[in-house]
């Protein structure tokens, strides 16, 4: 589908319309109900390295628009636990537990506990990614930093056993990250879903097999 450019509309939008009208993913999104063909990846993933189990505690750091959340619901079944977090508002969805909360806020663990139940989680997924500047360097570390931020609850949120997925572009985890997920847990992997575009720089460290805290 080809889209004509607009009077007031920039080139590159033209590009992103023109995209998303031709993505599959994004029809198949619609089609399905999901808030965003995000969710595809987290459906590959899963397809690949089992982490959704029947009955599983599931955190989702950094959840909105909720593609993922609705993918863990889907997955863990009624008998599951979903606990999405954002500091954006989320809207409602069935099956699952959301928060509006800071991650960086000491508040935040609290919350997402007791919405576990005091239980610990056997997955903690983060497909947070924060805005683009174009200087690929400043983005690796903008988004690694993220990631960091998200194991740091992980880490304190997991069960022995338990499993982390978490968005990182690029080269993957590296440095200090990589070693403390090498130390935390027994595999760690990365993966690029066929989901995530070609031109994206973007790929997922999925750790399984947590130790325990120290």
């Amino acid at each position: 589908m080809r889209v004509r450019h607009a009077g007031r509309r920039k080139p590159s939008s033209t590009a992103w319309l023109a995209r998303q009208l031709n993505d599959h993913y994004v029809a198949a999104a619609r089609r399905h109900g999901y808030r965003s063909r995000a969710a595809f990846k987290l459906i590959e993933l899963d397809d690949r390295f089992h982490v959704l189990r029947r009955g599983a505690r599931v955190v989702d750091i950094g959840c909105a628009p909720g593609g993922w959340t609705q993918v863990a619901v889907e997955r863990v079944g009624p008998h599951g636990v979903v606990v999405g977090v954002d500091r954006a508002p989320t809207q409602a969805i069935a099956g699952a537990q959301l928060l509006c909360a800071d991650l960086t806020e000491t508040t935040a663990l609290a919350l997402v506990t007791a919405a576990l139940g005091g239980a610990r989680a056997d997955l903690v997924l983060s497909d947070m990614a924060p805005p683009t500047t174009g200087h690929a360097a400043t983005d690796h570390l903008r988004i690694l930093a993220l990631a960091e931020t998200a194991f740091d609850l992980a880490e304190q949120l997991l069960a022995p056993g338990g499993a982390f997925i978490a968005k990182v572009f690029q080269g993957g985890a590296e440095g200090e990250l990589l070693a403390r997920l090498k130390r935390a847990f027994a595999g760690v992997r990365h993966a690029k879903p066929p989901a995530s575009r070609a031109e994206s720089a973007e790929t997922y460290v999925v750790a399984t097999g947590f130790r325990g805290r120290d």
